[in-house]
């Protein structure tokens, strides 16, 4: 497994600081969110080789990194193109949104059309191109992302699990269930934790409930199953560390030092 810090939470950071950031959190390996703000633009994609460059000088490797494009589009391609170039070997791709004014099978087609072009152009670029299971989108689930997954390459297109996001906020798809369904496309997966708590009741009398991110040991994510299940698999593929805390960065980055050991002692495991 290479287990990378997703550089999303040093939004802000120089390129400079957020490498050596990443470095002193105890991290080999990062998984650089290109967008706007943060450490690489998607307007300057030569500064991903420049990234590469400077995590490299600071003993941190680049397996993989995230846009948000959704189109296989000249700019998309451009950027993928740099991701190739630099060697990054996986690249995670946007959330095509479900809309619930338009019926749920078109928007599905539409996707999957996308999905098409994205397979072709990692063909040529010799990438994986991978779809996180996220809320609010299309493929919110193992069962929802297989409807846009199967008949594809896996060594095109890949599948991103994401327990947090699958148990804590969309509902409940056990994790087993998931990694089953997917299990051809498997190639990274993202570690966080989350919960539910109730909040004050709304003017009509009905409860509110309110979910946050926790610490990988106290969510509703059971990452001491997880775990251990994906070294006895022998999975390979990135494990991508996000750790999105609501709370001040330096606050932030302790939890992530304790979130990350958390991980490698249950990795390490014998139980």
């Amino acid at each position: 497994m290479h287990i990378a810090y997703f550089t999303k939470t040093l939004e802000g950071l120089s390129l400079e600081q957020a490498a050596e950031t990443t470095a002193d959190l105890g991290f080999d390996c990062v998984d650089l969110l290109i967008r706007e703000g943060h450490v690489v633009s998607p307007g300057v994609p030569q500064d991903i080789a420049r990234a590469a460059k400077v995590f490299g000088a600071n003993g941190v490797r680049m397996p993989m990194a995230t846009i948000d494009a959704t189109r296989p589009d000249e700019a998309a391609a451009r950027l993928l193109g740099h991701c190739a170039e630099t060697g990054i070997g996986q690249v995670r791709l946007g959330f095509w949104r479900y809309d619930p004014m338009r019926r749920w099978q078109a928007q599905v087609d539409d996707a999957r059309r996308d999905l098409d072009g994205f397979e072709a152009l990692a063909g040529r670029l010799g990438i994986v191109l991978s779809v996180q299971l996220h809320g609010g989108t299309l493929h919110s689930s193992g069962a929802l992302a297989l409807q846009l997954l199967a008949g594809r390459d896996p060594t095109r297109i890949g599948a991103y699990p994401d327990p947090a996001n699958q148990i804590v906020r969309e509902g409940s798809e056990d994790w087993r269930v998931t990694l089953d369904l997917l299990e051809p496309w498997f190639c990274c997966i993202g570690v966080k934790n989350g919960g539910w708590f109730p909040a004050a009741y709304g003017a009509d009398g009905q409860r509110r409930w309110q979910s946050d991110w926790y610490g990988l040991d106290e969510g509703m994510v059971p990452w001491n199953e997880i775990v251990p299940h994906l070294v006895r698999s022998g999975f390979a593929g990135v494990v991508s560390l996000h750790s999105q805390y609501r709370v001040p960065r330096q606050q932030a980055l302790d939890k992530v030092r304790a979130d990350l050991a958390y991980f490698r002692r249950l990795a390490a495991s014998k139980e």
